[in-house]
């Protein structure tokens, strides 16, 4: 295993790499200490090299970032953080999800890390992805990912923190733009100092490049002095393809009607409803009033064709996705009164009030409330 340590103390460097060098249990090869980051950060980019071992109170250049800035070039490179401060290392950058050491560093303890690394670099197993296959990603109700030797196979990423997380998922809706390093800590950190929070957001940046690994090329995340730019390559994500759709065939007609179906079931939920994100919100609206309209657009164009079984199931839909929906309730109401079906009129308006009360604490809509009275005075006066 090829090694590089950076560390600017040069008492710290000999004694680490003395420390390698009584392992001889395994075959490390260090090939290179440096106390200046910024040639330890060129050396290694320029450099065959499996394992970096990096200080984390650089001077210029902060190891978590100098880390990040070598695992956007590198994303295979294995870090080992070092530190002189246990408690600074696992609580304040919560590093205990990543690899790191202790100074003054004790053999038993590297022994463990280095075996734990060896076994990472022999046994890690190659994850090909067939060449322009594209990959397809979830974002209605929450974000899942095609396994890439498994197509058709959706599964959720694993995460070693919520923060790293919320962050990939933030730059997933925000792809294609520079999104500021600044706001994403006043979002996710604004109770940190700044000497404190960029570390944060650095170790996130250090998982999600870990996490998005096996997927090769497919995601790119830029890192640039003021933020982060993540592109995607042959990644196909459920909004992008629906919303595609139905933006470039507006017109409900019946050559088109089997197809608009059939994507609307890609509309599982609302956008990213499984997360707690207040950021989310404004696209999950905008999201969700776009397929509120063209559910609405296909229930009266089938009821208008007196497909009324197909415009109830429209209807039903609607209701089972945004019970509030009050349009929904009357339109089955309607529909019902057509068919003569006076006991799933009072059904649907009970529904309705019901749902109001319990949700909101309020009652059906004046012009609703309207249309039902008049219409139960009548069927009464029939009766």
């Amino acid at each position: 295993m090829k090694v590089i340590l950076v560390d600017d103390e040069p008492l710290a460097l000999k004694y680490l790499e003395r420390q390698l060098l009584k392992l001889n249990t395994m075959s490390i090869d260090v090939i290179g200490t440096y106390t200046n980051p910024f040639e330890g950060r060129n050396e290694i980019l320029a450099r065959n090299v499996d394992i970096v071992f990096l200080d984390i109170s650089l001077p210029e250049l902060n190891g978590i970032e100098l880390a990040e800035q070598l695992l956007e070039q590198k994303p295979h490179l294995c870090i080992v953080f070092v530190t002189g401060y246990h408690e600074y290392a696992v609580t304040a950058f919560e590093l205990n999800a990543v690899d790191y050491i202790v100074k003054p560093v004790q053999l038993d303890r590297l022994a463990k890390t280095m075996e734990r690394l060896r076994s990472r670099i022999v046994s890690k197993p190659e994850v090909t992805i067939e060449p322009n296959r594209k990959i397809r990603m979830t974002m209605f109700r929450q974000v899942m990912i095609e396994q890439p030797n498994e197509p058709g196979q959706f599964a959720m990423l694993h995460w070693r923190t919520t923060r790293a997380q919320e962050v990939f998922i933030y730059l997933l809706q925000h792809r294609g733009h520079l999104v500021r390093k600044s706001a994403l800590i006043d979002m996710l950190w604004p109770e940190f100092d700044m000497d404190k929070a960029y570390p944060q957001l650095y170790t996130a940046i250090y998982h999600i490049r870990k996490t998005i690994e096996p997927y090769n090329s497919r995601f790119q995340i830029t890192n640039t002095r003021e933020g982060y730019v993540l592109n995607m390559e042959d990644v196909e994500l459920d909004t992008e393809e629906w919303e595609n759709w139905f933006t470039s065939n507006t017109a409900i007609t019946a050559d088109l009607m089997d197809r608009h179906t059939e994507m609307l079931k890609l509309y599982t939920g609302d956008y990213l409803q499984e997360y707690d994100y207040w950021w989310a919100e404004g696209e999950r609206q905008r999201l969700k009033e776009l397929w509120l309209s063209v559910s609405f657009s296909m229930a009266e164009w089938y009821a208008d064709q007196e497909r009324f079984d197909e415009a109830m199931l429209c209807y039903s839909s609607i209701q089972r996705l945004h019970p509030l929906e009050e349009r929904s309730y009357f339109s089955l109401m309607k529909i019902y009164d057509l068919q003569d079906n006076p006991g799933q009129v009072h059904r649907q308006y009970s529904l309705l009030s019901q749902v109001l009360q319990e949700e909101m604490g309020e009652q059906p809509s004046p012009s609703i409330k309207k249309w039902y009275e008049e219409w139960s005075a009548e069927v009464q006066s029939t009766t």
